[in-house]
Formats: structure tokens, C-alpha cells, sequence
């Protein structure tokens, strides 16, 4: 047998052999449109993996690169847009043989949702000098909401040129949209003018005016807005009662607020919990925390939301006991637990009250709960130790935060400066530099007082006339207040006088205070009876001018004129703040009134402070008799001295806590040089660190020093 016909039976069985097997089976080729559909669903639902087989699908079948492709292509833009895939959507969009003005759209689009505006107005131009395509309603909509994103007014103002030339302006959304960028992104009266220029009333239109003017903070436009929707005696939606909910809180204007709820419930605005915690926030910043409680007592369904609203209204209102207790009785029952804002206000609460055993214990139900690294609760933390007296403890809460903000540094210089710690807080500001935080008006007020507190005028000028203008801060009145008290501290009053005469500014009482309390504390009498006597006749009705005279004069030994500041304040019916002071020991607050006569143990606490004063006597404590009335003798004198609130407050500490342990005292007021003095004195003789916050700062009193230096 020859080989040729050995190959050909071979073959011929391996023939047969191929017909028994299955045929293979050719892939069934769906219709582009199924495709098409197919990745848009993909893309409304995040499924990248199935998206990305379907991108592998066309470019098997050579369908997305040829000019015919591009609404696939556009498909798979919005597609790994919605994904997050931003750069493999430039580089299918960059890759294309031909645009269209859906891909300009797409790109754009999902640029913004992904944050970058900026982005969006570089391919606007883009799209502008190749000539491609000519935008229409919806890419002028998508570039006028990212010039309102991104505050860039004056692109905003070339972009609103070109699309008056194209003829998109007449659009209903671009109109809107260019209302908008204007009130949220410069607050002048261009929007306004562009809701007179319409040929008939348009709720839209009007609703993001006043939107954006609230966003922006032009309070006074948007109400402007508000009465012009009034007069038109409309039907208003849902998105107007919230902003008008919103533009009351910020106007804290009551009457207005009752109207706008008489509208709701006229209206039959549907009652649900977003729009009943904005009412609560409403009647809570204008001041009536008791329509705040009513609606909160309407509402069957609580949650959250009402709980943390409620308590802010508490807070807002300075009601910091009702918060707490509200909050504790909430955690009895364990209806509703807590969140991160709530934990925010109830620190808050604590920090104003100075309760520094329960911030700790609060602290531990942060962390329990898992909110420890929400920067909003770490924040609150470091307000909460800084204002209750343990600036280390705001120091580590400050350590431990991962993220930080302008607000935790400001908070945490400010903390410093309470605390007399001007250098520290000095560095503070520097390492907040470096870690690129742009600093704000709130950040160089405390940085102005960290210079008052130490005496560093010539740093404090330079940071007012040097960097506040390298920021782009512009210097209000409390800036200027600062540098008042940064001059007069230091006994520079002729500068202070210059300053203030050239300042453009119009001074109010709080200024004029701190340049009379200066010459009180730095003995220039002549200049404080000058000061005192115009402050009364500009503020007849503050309290403080009157006693800083009366001390003034008293200090000089000029007791008639003590006695004529005493007449005239009650001629003008003004009363002077009593001083309060307050201890927390065992978890119960202690509150003294100076001459205290109602706290159950005053006779053992008048027996304490009589023992410790005589004790500290060997030590160098003399009474500073010369502010008290000449009228009465040398004991009485004494006497009234040492019935000081802050001075019962310390003796109460000092018999109820164990020895060594420390004292967190809080006065309403400016602590007096005598109670300064003897706690001095208290500290070194108990051997305890004793903490007094006033109205003005802490003072950490230590082995006979104080954190002050003497220098308040």
C-alpha cells in the first residue's frame, strides 16, 4: 500500500470522525440599540465590571472608533463618568474621530458631578475654539452651575455674553442657572435684575435667587426677593417655604417668621421632618425657644433630626442645662440615639458651662458610640476642654483628629489665647501655615489677642497691617477692637488715641471699654477719667463704664465723684452685674453670689474663707481696701472683700475635694485685683492648681503664680 492512499484513508475517517461532533455555535449579535441601552443601565447603576465587557464588546467589533460610532461613544463617556472613571472617560473622549455636541456635554457633566468645575470651564473653552460644535441649553446650564461652584463671577459674566449671543439665554434652565450663579456668587443686585427683566412672574427663576442669596449670605437681597414673591401673591412649592424657613433663621426677625408659618399651615405644606426641624431652627435662632418646644411637642414621629434641633434651639438661646437634660432623659429611654450633630451641640452645651467631669464622660459615649474621628465631634472636643479649663486635654483631643479644618485650628489658637498662652498659640498659627489651611477673620482675632495677652505689639501690627492684607482679610471691628487693646494693654495710650481717631471705623462700647479697663489696670487715672466720662454720655445704659469710673476714682481717693458715678447710675436706673461664680464637685453645680446668704453650708464656707485668708496673710496678702467705700471701717472693708463670689467658690472647693486635686472656677465677670491676689497666694498655700475662668480669659494659679503674669 502506496503512502498517498494510507493518507487519504486517514482522512477519510478523521472526516467521519468530525461529522459525529456538535457544531460550534455562532455568538448572537445583539442590536447596537439593546447595547446602547444595555450601558446606560450599567451606568445609572454603577456596574463598572458589565460596563467595562461592553466597552470590550465594541472594540471587538471595531465599533467605537469610527465617526459613525459616536453615540456609543458618548454612551461610554456617561458611562465611566457616573463610575468615577473620570480619566478613562477622557481618554475615550479624547481617542474620538468626531465630536458631537453630546460629548462635549457628557464630559462635562460628569466632571462636574465629580467636583471639578474648573475642569468643566477649561473644556467649555475648549469646545469654544475648536469649532466643533456650538453649545446648546444644556452646556450652558452644566458651565453656569460650575462658575456658581466655583465663585468665578467674572468667567461667569464672559460666559453669560456668549450665550446671549447664541440665543440660549431665552432657555428656562439657563436663565435660571444664571440667576443663580449670580446671587450665590457675588450677592449684588444682578439677579434682581434679570428677574424684572422677565416677561412674566417664573417661581423658578425666583426660587433660585433667593436660594443662591442665602447661600451667598446676602441676607437683605434675598428678603428683597422674598417681598417681590409676595407681592406677586403667587402659589409658592415646597423648595420656597424651605427657603424662607432658612432666610428667617438668618434674619432672626419673629414677626416675619409667624407669617411665614401662618402661610405653611394656610398653604397645607406637607409636615415632615425636614420641614418641622426647620421650623424648630427658626423659632430657636429667633430667640423664642418655647415655639421651638410646641412644634416639637406636635410631632408624633420623633427622630434624630427633631432631637438634635430642639437642643440646638436650647443652645442657641444660651439654655445649655435644658440641652443636657433633654439629652440625658432621651438616653434613659434609648428611643432615638445620638449622632455626630448631636454630639456637637451637647459638647458645645458643656463647653459654655464649663463642666469639665461631664465632657469626659460624654467624651467616653464619643468614642463608644464611634464618632471619635467626625471632625465636626472633634472639633466640639477640643472647644469643649479648652473653654471647661484642661487645655491639654484640647490639646490631645486636637492631637488624636486625622482630619482637620479651619475650624478645629481655630478653635484650638483660640483656646490658646483664652488660656494666656499667646506664644503657644503663636506656633499654633505657624504649623497651621504650613499645613497649607488659609487662614480667616476668626483665625487673626485670636491671633490679635494672642499678641495683647503677651505684649508682642510690634508682631500683633504686622499681622494686622502686613498679613491680614496677604490673605485678603478684611479687617472689621473686632479687628480694630483687638489693636485698641493690644496698645492700651502695653501703656501705649497715645498710639491708642491716634489709632482710634484714624481708624475708619465707628467704635462701640466694647472698645471704648477696653481702653477704659486699660488705663484702670495700667493706673493712668487721668486719661481714664477723660474716657469714662464721654463713655457714659455715649452708653448710658452699660454698666461695666459706670464701675470702671467709679474704680478709677476710687483708686484716686476721689470718693465724692465715686458717690455722684453711683447717683447717676441710679438716676438712670442702670443695675451693675452681680458677680457670679460656680464650682461642679460630684457631679452637682455650685453657684455663689458675692455676700452669699442662701447656699445651705455659708456659715462653715464664711468660716473657711476667713481660716485661709489668715493663713495666706504671713505669706504677703494684704486686702486692696482702696476701691471699697471710705464711708465704712478698715473690717468692713475687709469684710466686703472677702465675701467675693470667686473667693466663697475656692473656699467651698478647698473643703469638699480631696488635697492636691484641682479647682475649675467660672466668674461672669473680670476677676478683681484682691480675689487675683489671694488665689495666688491660695494655690501655693494648698499646693494646688486652681483654674479660674472669668469674662476675659483663664487664669491657671500655681505655687503663688498665676498664668497671667499678672498681665490681664
Amino acid at each position: 500500500m502506496s503512502s498517498v492512499s494510507l493518507i487519504e484513508r486517514r482522512l477519510l475517517k478523521w472526516n467521519k470522525l468530525s461529522s459525529l461532533l456538535p457544531k460550534p455555535i455562532e455568538p448572537l449579535l445583539l442590536p447596537i440599540e439593546h447595547v446602547n441601552k444595555l450601558l446606560k443601565i450599567c451606568a445609572d447603576s454603577s456596574y463598572l465590571r458589565i460596563g467595562e465587557s461592553i466597552h470590550a464588546h465594541f472594540i471587538v467589533r471595531n465599533q467605537s472608533s469610527r465617526a459613525e460610532d459616536v453615540f456609543q461613544i458618548n454612551s461610554l463617556i456617561n458611562f465611566y463618568m457616573k463610575c468615577r472613571k473620570t480619566v478613562r472617560a477622557r481618554k475615550v473622549f479624547d481617542s474620538m474621530p468626531e465630536r458631537n455636541v453630546v460629548s462635549w456635554s457628557a464630559l462635562m457633566k460628569g466632571y462636574q458631578d465629580s467636583g471639578f468645575d474648573l475642569e468643566v470651564l477649561k473644556l467649555f473653552k475648549s469646545m469654544s475654539f475648536s469649532g466643533e460644535s456650538q453649545p446648546n441649553e444644556f452646556v450652558a446650564t452644566v458651565v453656569l452651575k460650575s462658575c456658581s461652584n466655583s465663585r468665578r463671577i467674572e468667567e461667569g459674566k464672559q460666559f453669560h455674553g456668549c450665550f446671549l449671543k447664541s440665543g440660549l439665554v431665552s432657555h428656562e434652565f439657563v436663565r435660571n442657572s444664571l440667576v443663580y450663579m449670580y446671587s450665590s456668587s457675588s450677592g449684588t443686585g444682578e439677579a434682581i435684575r434679570i428677574l424684572d427683566d422677565l416677561p412674566c412672574y417664573d417661581l423658578l427663576a425666583f426660587n433660585s435667587a433667593l436660594s443662591g442669596y442665602l447661600e451667598y449670605g446676602a441676607i437683605k437681597e434675598g428678603f428683597d426677593v422674598l417681598r417681590r414673591m409676595a407681592i406677586e401673591d403667587s402659589v409658592w412649592d415646597d423648595f420656597t417655604y424651605m427657603s424662607c424657613l432658612r432666610l428667617c433663621s438668618n434674619l432672626r426677625d419673629l414677626e416675619l417668621a409667624r407669617q411665614i408659618h401662618s402661610r405653611i399651615l394656610r398653604a397645607g405644606f406637607k409636615w415632615d421632618v425636614v420641614v418641622r426641624g426647620a421650623l424648630i431652627n427658626m423659632y430657636g435662632k429667633c430667640g423664642q425657644v418655647l415655639y421651638a418646644q410646641r412644634v416639637y411637642d406636635d410631632t408624633h414621629a420623633q427622630n434624630i433630626v427633631l432631637n438634635t434641633s430642639i437642643m440646638d434651639a436650647y443652645f442657641q438661646n444660651q439654655c445649655f442645662e435644658e440641652a443636657l437634660n433633654f439629652f440625658a432623659k432621651k438616653m434613659e429611654t434609648k428611643e432615638v440615639l445620638p449622632n455626630e450633630f448631636t454630639f456637637a451641640v451637647l459638647l458645645n452645651s458643656i463647653a459654655e458651662l464649663s463642666l469639665l467631669k461631664h465632657g469626659g464622660l460624654l467624651h467616653g459615649l464619643v468614642v463608644k458610640s464611634g464618632f471619635r474621628n467626625h471632625v465636626m465631634v472633634g472639633n466640639a472636643l477640643v472647644n469643649m476642654y479648652a473653654k471647661s479649663g484642661s487645655i491639654e486635654d484640647a490639646r490631645k483631643a486636637f492631637s488624636f483628629m486625622t482630619f482637620r479644618d479651619i475650624i478645629t485650628w481655630n478653635t484650638m489658637i483660640g483656646g490658646l489665647t483664652h488660656h494666656g498662652l499667646g506664644r503657644e498659640a503663636l506656633e499654633a498659627f505657624d504649623k497651621m501655615m504650613i499645613a497649607g489651611e488659609i487662614p480667616n477673620h476668626i483665625t487673626f482675632i485670636s491671633i490679635l489677642q494672642a499678641c495683647s495677652h503677651i505684649g508682642f505689639v510690634e508682631q500683633g501690627l504686622y499681622y494686622f497691617n502686613q498679613l491680614m492684607k496677604q490673605f485678603g482679610v478684611q479687617p472689621d471691628l473686632r479687628h480694630y477692637t483687638c489693636i485698641v487693646r493690644l496698645l492700651s494693654k502695653a501703656g501705649l495710650f497715645r498710639e491708642a488715641e491716634d489709632f482710634m481717631k484714624t481708624a475708619p471705623i465707628e467704635w462701640d462700647v466694647v472698645a471704648w471699654r477696653s481702653l477704659l479697663n486699660a488705663c484702670y489696670v495700667r493706673r493712668n487715672y487721668r486719661l481714664g477719667k477723660r474716657v469714662g466720662k464721654f463713655a457714659i454720655e455715649m452708653y448710658p445704659k452699660d454698666s461695666g463704664m459706670y464701675i470702671l469710673l467709679s474704680n478709677i476714682h476710687a483708686k484716686s481717693k476721689e470718693w465724692e465723684d465715686v458717690a455722684r458715678v453711683r447717683s447717676l447710675m441710679k438716676k438712670r436706673r442702670v443695675k451693675k452685674e452681680p458677680g457670679v461664680s460656680w464650682i461642679g464637685i460630684r457631679n452637682q453645680t455650685h453657684v455663689f453670689l458675692s455676700d452669699e446668704k442662701r447656699h445651705p453650708e455659708i456659715v462653715l464656707i464664711y468660716v473657711k474663707v476667713k481660716e485661709v485668708l489668715s493663713k495666706i496673710r504671713p505669706l504677703g496678702y494684704s486686702p486692696d481696701v482702696a476701691g471699697v467705700f471710705h464711708d465704712v471701717d478698715e473690717e468692713q472693708r475687709e469684710n466686703s472683700l472677702s465675701h467675693h463670689s470667686e473667693k466663697l467658690a475656692v473656699a467651698y472647693g478647698l473643703m469638699k475635694t480631696p488635697e492636691n486635686s484641682p479647682l475649675y472656677v467660672t466668674k461672669n465677670v473680670r476677676i478683681c485685683d484682691d480675689c487675683h491676689s489671694a488665689i495666688k497666694l491660695i494655690s501655693r498655700l494648698s499646693n494646688r492648681l486652681i483654674v479660674v475662668r472669668d469674662s476675659n480669659r483663664f487664669h491657671h494659679f500655681q505655687d503663688g503664680q498665676c498664668s497671667c503674669c499678672d498681665y490681664w
